[in-house]
Parts: structure tokens; C-alpha cells; sequence
């Protein structure tokens, strides 16, 4: 496959999974990727898009799509997401994904990272603030020194409460 071919399909890749980001509230890259490159043909992991190119799609497509209720909804996101924070401060919260990097649409998750000295220390909060969660676990890939090395990437389970 040509250079340019497979860039091109890198970035209609990119399109499809920004669209179905945007739209269908689809907060995993991976999945939008693949699923985009399920239904455009794409199949070879090389013309899947980095998430950095996703990004830079649905930041395009909510620019010209969505320019009217996107920034208020975001707006409304962060907003929420403060007095959540000010309400969770003594667990350190940290903003992360599509509310904090500015592609949040309306059906998107707010993502706050909790530090805890144990998990039943965050649900004893919740329960005294008679706050309704669910736990479920993620596992994360963490990688060694920010790359990969002979030792290999090893993997992260945590809670996550919804």
C-alpha cells in the first residue's frame, strides 16, 4: 500500500472514529478506532490513526458541527466537574479526558482521578455524602519509562467508581 494511500485511510480512520466520538458519546479511542476501521474496511492495525489524530479530528468536527452547543456544554462539564472536585478535594482529584483537553460533547463521561490511601476510604466518603456510585475495575497499561523496553509493559487494575 502506497505512502500516501495509507495515510489518507489513516485520516478517513480518524474522520469516522471523531464522528462516532462526537456523536454517540464514545469515549474510548481504541474502540472508536477500530470500530471506524471496521466499517470503512481498514483493517490492518498500520491504518489505524494514533489518538492524537483522533483528537485532532473531533476537535475539527465539534469546530465545525458543533460550534454553537459545544462550548456552552463544555462549559457546563468543567463546571461540574470543579464542584465535584471541591467536594472530593482531600482525595487530590486530577481532571482528565475530552472535558479537560476540550473535546467533550454532550454524551461525554467527566473523567476525575482519585488518590486514596484504599478504595474503602473513597466509599466511606460517598456513602457519609449519601452520593450513589458503582465499583467496577479498569486495567491500565503502564508503561516502563514512557517506552517500551525488553522487560515489557506491565498492567494496572483500579476502581473506578461510576
Amino acid at each position: 500500500m502506497a505512502k500516501e494511500n495509507l495515510q489518507h485511510i489513516r485520516q478517513l480512520v480518524a474522520q469516522q472514529a471523531a464522528r462516532m466520538m462526537a456523536e454517540d458519546g464514545i469515549s474510548d479511542y481504541a474502540y472508536a478506532k477500530k470500530k471506524a476501521g471496521r466499517q470503512l474496511g481498514a483493517l490492518e492495525s498500520s491504518s489505524l490513526p494514533s489518538n492524537a489524530e483522533v483528537e485532532e479530528e473531533l476537535k475539527l468536527y465539534n469546530a465545525l458541527y458543533l460550534s454553537e452547543e459545544q462550548p456552552e456544554n463544555l462549559r457546563d462539564l468543567r463546571k461540574n466537574a470543579l464542584f465535584t472536585m471541591q467536594m472530593l478535594e482531600r482525595f487530590n482529584p486530577y481532571l482528565t479526558g475530552p472535558v479537560l483537553d476540550g473535546t467533550a460533547g454532550l454524551l461525554s463521561e467527566t473523567h476525575i482521578h482519585l488518590f486514596a490511601d484504599s478504595i474503602k476510604e473513597v466509599e466511606m466518603f460517598l456513602l457519609n455524602q449519601q452520593i450513589p456510585f458503582d465499583v467496577n475495575e479498569k486495567s491500565y497499561r503502564i508503561m516502563n519509562d514512557g517506552k517500551r523496553d525488553k522487560r515489557g509493559d506491565g498492567r494496572k487494575t483500579v476502581p473506578v467508581f461510576t
